[in-house]
Formats: structure tokens, C-alpha cells, sequence
């Protein structure tokens, strides 16, 4: 029986310890040989190339490298309203992250804004439960035996926890 060396499939077995390049699909290899190693490394190092005022407000959402196109770019995600002062510093961070890959890595940033959404979600779930809580409250309080209403008040202790 005759085997294609040449198939998207492995069909032959490597004996022993194969390297970590060999384990990983063809689509990873290629996002690892073009961008992965200077977009994991300015992950890893975000506070100390911003800052740590700036690190608190934005953090780098993705990498395009330079093509015939265009320049190579870092998209940054900034929190409404910090936009400014990362305008102000852009020139500094192109400078100290070309310094720390010690050639010209990064053209051009791109900021892309975003609300603080775990604010909002938190202030909305604490408005439900006080919405469900008045709602109950005149019913539990209706109630004339004593010993319902205060299992009806333990009830909704126990709710209000989970």
C-alpha cells in the first residue's frame, strides 16, 4: 500500500519526542511565523511599555503586520472617555515598543474605544433584585399568620444570596 507524503493529514508517525512546531495545526504555524511572537510578547509586556496610568485604561486588542497595503499596525481597546490621553502618548508608545523588539515593529496605532460594561451589568442586576424585592414585600406583608411571613422573609434572604 502506497502513502501520499504530501496530504493535510498525518498519516505518518514520528518516532520519540517530536518539537512543539511539528504538534501544531498548518493555520496556528502560519498566525505564529507572521504576527503571534510580537503580539504575545506585547501582551506579556503591556504595563511596562504604557505604563502603569495607561495600563489601567487600554489594553492591545490585535496586530496587522505590514503587507503591500498597508503599515503594520496594533490596534489598541481604550475605555471611553481616555481616548486623549492616549492620543497624547502614541509617538512614545511606537518608540518604547520598537525599542523593546529593537527594530521598527509598530507604524501606526489604532484605537478602538469601549464602554466599562461590568459597571453597568453589576448596578443592573442589583436594580432587579430591589425591583423583585418591593414587588414581594407588600404581598409577604399582606399575609396575616406570623409564622408564614417570617419563612416567606427567610425565603427571600436565601434568594437574594444565590
Amino acid at each position: 500500500m502506497y502513502f501520499k507524503k504530501y496530504t493535510k493529514q498525518r498519516n505518518r508517525s514520528i518516532q520519540g519526542l517530536r518539537s512543539f512546531k511539528d504538534t501544531l495545526p498548518k493555520n496556528i504555524k502560519r498566525i505564529i511565523s507572521k504576527k503571534g511572537h510580537i503580539y504575545s510578547e506585547t501582551l506579556n509586556n503591556w504595563k511596562f511599555i504604557v505604563g502603569e496610568n495607561l495600563f489601567n485604561i487600554c489594553y492591545p486588542k490585535s496586530f496587522k503586520n505590514s503587507n503591500k497595503l498597508g503599515v503594520s499596525t496594533l490596534i489598541v481597546m481604550v475605555k471611553r472617555g481616555h481616548e486623549v490621553d492616549l492620543e497624547y502618548s502614541k509617538k512614545e508608545i511606537i518608540d518604547r515598543m520598537n525599542n523593546f523588539f529593537e527594530n521598527s515593529v509598530v507604524e501606526k496605532l489604532k484605537f478602538i474605544s469601549f464602554n466599562d460594561e461590568k459597571e453597568t451589568i453589576s448596578h443592573e442586576s442589583e436594580q432587579k433584585l430591589n425591583v423583585t424585592n418591593n414587588k414581594f414585600k407588600k404581598k409577604i406583608n399582606s399575609v396575616k399568620n406570623e409564622k408564614i411571613k417570617r419563612s416567606l422573609i427567610e425565603l427571600t434572604k436565601v434568594f437574594k444570596e444565590k
